[in-house]
């Protein structure tokens, strides 16, 4: 399992990736991530990530959740790239002026050609069940973005620790 996400990382178009990091560069910038199933589990993982990095953050469908508008990002992690509601989302995001943003393993699918930036997670043959391999990678790339972004902070660490949680 190590060895097969070490490989699919060594894959990972370093101009590609340094495109998400980049959509990331406004630290006043509203964020909403979005995923179906485990992709939205790695999504919600994401997205507490970059509130501890004190990015202002939503999760799509939470109640919390304003309306995203112009200016605004979405995320969107989807291994086919064809589910209906991330598709959906992206549709919504896009008319109303926001950027799209999307990790796939489908780089033609249609939620890349909705998406201004797209990170292709390049999975091919794994011995895992499902999309295992796809949502371990998109969370350490996600990971990744917030270390490259916590790098230009004065102690990252602290304010991070600062914003964890400690209702618990």
């Amino acid at each position: 399992m190590g060895q097969e996400i070490a490989d699919l990382l060594a894959r990972i178009d370093r101009h590609a990736f340094a495109q998400v990091v980049d959509a990331f560069s406004d630290p006043a910038q509203r964020w909403f991530f979005s995923g179906q199933g485990r992709s939205g589990l790695v999504a919600q993982m994401a997205a507490m990530r970059f509130m501890h990095l004190g990015r202002q953050v939503h999760f799509v469908g939470e109640v919390s959740a304003p309306s995203i508008r112009k200016g605004d990002a979405l995320l969107v992690i989807s291994g086919s790239g064809e589910t209906p509601v991330s598709v959906g989302f992206a549709r919504i995001a896009r008319a109303e002026s926001a950027t799209v943003v999307t990790l796939t393993h489908k780089p033609k699918a249609t939620l890349a050609q909705i998406a201004d930036v797209v990170l292709p997670v390049p999975v091919e043959e794994t011995r895992q069940f499902g999309g295992s391999l796809f949502e371990q990678s998109c969370l350490l790339l996600l990971d990744g973005v917030i270390l490259s972004l916590a790098g230009d902070m004065p102690d990252a660490h602290g304010v991070m620790l600062h914003r964890h949680t400690n209702l618990q």
